[in-house]
């Protein structure tokens, strides 16, 4: 059976460096911060982030390597606050293989996710490890016993120094959520958001599922946020209502041209013409390859 990480595997160079976003990315309202590391290509675009108060901080998802969990460690550490929560809102090995070393520096730190997203890690983690181990090696999870399983945790709200952060599922759609933060007016995307990379809609085979999909960007639109942090995105890219344009826009495109394409290979080159030089082009081929029938996912 395929997996999303054996195909994506050849993109990995084991002991990259991650590439963070410059400094002064955060922003400051209603007595909270926040902070995005997004890791660029051999993090697979991953971009976790740190929202702080007075005193606390709370971390929404890892990353995929231990020097990317290191990086985000030492980020929290150069604030003083003290970590109280990771929360993890996705099952992909880039949402969690990189929290060892930020759960050793700070062990007080729960680390909690969704029971549907516990399930799910549960469920794939060897098959993650088998894959992974070899490649990463000691920038990676070897065993089961280097890996930071979230403890579930279904309530709808998180808090940092008395501000609250929403937990919002996405309806439709089984095992999505995104965060959001009222003081903040703003939108942390997990997998429903991406920026500057191709979208991954292996995951979401059905035309139903796109359309759900679809439905609740256009939910996150209508809150009118300032601030919109995808959970895939290149460094550079802009953190507000663009990454929800550019999702929209390629699942619309990407219904567009899979009605007219005979094959996979037709499909890929539609989507390329549609939306050049995109990173992550491993998403718009298998994502081509599995809309089309030519390969099965999950």
């Amino acid at each position: 059976m395929f997996t999303r990480r054996t195909i994506m595997k050849t993109t990995l160079a084991a002991g990259a460096v991650a590439v963070f976003a410059p400094e002064g990315t955060g922003y400051a309202a209603g007595g909270l911060s926040w902070k995005h590391f997004p890791a660029g290509p051999k993090g697979f675009f991953r971009a976790p982030v740190l929202i702080t108060g007075a005193s606390e901080a709370v971390l929404i998802d890892g990353g995929f390597t231990y020097s990317d969990g290191r990086a985000v460690a030492d980020a929290i550490k150069a604030t003083g606050k003290k970590l109280t929560t990771i929360y993890v809102s996705q099952a992909d090995p880039d949402y969690y293989f990189s929290l060892k070393p930020i759960k050793e520096a700070f062990p007080e730190a729960r680390v909690i996710a969704a029971s549907d997203t516990v399930a799910a890690i549960n469920g794939n983690v060897e098959k993650k490890l088998v894959v992974w181990g070899p490649q990463l090696k000691e920038n990676g999870p070897q065993t089961l016993a280097d890996v930071v399983i979230p403890k579930a945790f279904d309530d709808k709200k998180l808090i940092v120094d008395g501000e609250t952060i929403e937990i919002v599922d996405a309806e439709g759609l089984a095992s999505r959520r995104y965060l959001f933060v009222p003081s903040l007016n703003a939108v942390f995307g997990g997998v429903m958001i991406f920026a500057g990379v191709y979208v991954w809609t292996a995951d979401s085979p059905t035309k139903e599922q796109r359309a759900a999909w679809i439905a609740n960007l256009d939910k996150i639109t209508a809150r009118k946020p300032v601030i919109v942090v995808p959970g895939h995105m290149t460094p550079d890219a802009p953190t507000d209502l663009s990454g929800v344009a550019h999702t929209k826009a390629y699942l619309v495109a990407f219904e567009e041209e899979l009605a007219k394409a005979k094959d996979s290979i037709t499909l890929k080159s539609a989507m390329e013409a549609r939306f050049p030089g995109l990173g992550m082009g491993v998403a718009l081929d298998i994502g081509s390859k599995v809309a089309t029938g030519e390969m099965k996912w999950g």
